[in-house]
């Protein structure tokens, strides 16, 4: 397992307890994936598979933040009013970003399942079936 930097604070009002708390248990469960590691790119957690990103986590003063590729959900999970597609072009290969503000309850056992189907649409085909097996 990767060392686990915090990622950089952005100016203002530290993350609430119930954010880090909730940014703990996706990241644990991200990084529970065969060979997912740990990176820190821009300031966020992103969680790899080899060398490709599956899961981007961001804890900030107003909320919380993430981004996965949801290639089977995606069109549910953007009907949710805390969901829009991900910039940089990337909404359009399916994923999605969703975000919460403030003391916002993050529904972790709702973004747990997007999380492993975006590192079924990442990982290699080998990675996935030995998830299968596990």
């Amino acid at each position: 397992m990767a060392d686990s930097k915090p990622p950089k604070k952005s100016p203002g009002k530290a993350p609430s307890k119930a954010t880090m708390k909730a940014l703990g248990i996706l990241r644990d469960h991200s990084l529970a994936y065969p060979e997912a590691w740990e990176d820190h790119p821009w300031g966020e957690v992103a969680i790899k598979v080899r060398k490709k990103v599956f899961v981007f986590l961001w804890a900030h003063g107003a909320g919380f933040t993430i981004s996965l590729k949801l290639p089977e959900s995606a069109e549910e999970a953007l009907l949710l009013p805390f969901t829009e597609p991900t910039g940089y072009g990337l909404g359009k290969s399916g994923w999605v970003t969703a975000k919460w503000e403030g003391a916002e309850p993050i529904p972790t056992s709702l973004v747990i399942p997007w999380i492993e189907e975006s590192y079924r649409a990442v990982a290699p085909k080998t990675l996935v079936k030995r998830l299968d097996a596990e």
